[in-house]
């Protein structure tokens, strides 16, 4: 029997038990989360040596991305975050300090923060150096568990039509570092995974 079959319906149970745990976290596990997310990933090459890195604003109990956010700009990296489309499918805009957000409704979505400025085009992604990417867990192959929604697969699909080969790194918890997740033939394996405790990169042999 096949481990972990390629199954919506396992992928689901585990995002119910992932959502869960990281619900169970206090906001002073969250916050030190953060803090120590921050430095991690910073420490990361792909992202020192990146020009152009796209993000995302971190909601509910996500691991928190805003001292990241405001880490690479200070390091003079050009960050984009997402704008959700309709759709589902994803723009950009440019992130210009804490100010630059606005609260954002999306019907039957969770509230959002997104760029206030000038809208990129869904295309803006594919000059990014490095991606930042949400999930809920990853495995040893570099293999991620994304919410469901279907917005970073859009994004990875424009990638690789582009030809765009930007470090991907997925941005979660230490205990959302697992044995293996559910796999689908469209997901893509990350390059990279940062926790707060440290960084762990997946090699080819996936």
């Amino acid at each position: 029997m096949a481990e972990n079959p390629p199954s919506p319906a396992a992928k689901a149970v585990l995002r119910r038990e992932l959502l869960a745990a990281r619900r169970a976290l206090s906001p002073g596990d969250r916050a030190a989360a953060a803090r120590a997310l921050a430095r991690s990933a910073l420490a990361l090459p792909e992202l020192a040596g990146a020009r152009t890195v796209a993000a995302y604003v971190s909601v509910g109990a996500e691991p928190g991305t805003r001292e990241l956010l405001d880490a690479l700009r200070a390091a003079g990296k050009r960050v984009l975050l997402p704008v959700l489309l309709p759709d589902n499918d994803l723009d950009w805009g440019a992130y210009g300090g804490p100010g630059s957000l606005a609260g954002a409704e999306h019907p039957g979505k969770m509230r959002l923060l997104e760029p206030a400025g000038p809208r990129l085009g869904p295309d803006a992604v594919t000059g990014a150096d490095a991606v930042l990417l949400p999930g809920l867990a990853v495995d040893r192959r570099g293999m991620r568990l994304g919410r469901g929604g279907g917005s970073y697969d859009r994004v990875l699909e424009r990638l690789e039509r582009a030809g765009a080969h930007p470090a991907l790194v997925v941005l979660l918890y230490d205990d959302e570092v697992v044995a293996r997740v559910p796999e689908e033939p469209h997901d893509h394996p990350v390059q990279a995974v940062a926790t707060p405790s440290g960084v762990r990169r997946f090699g080819s042999d996936r």
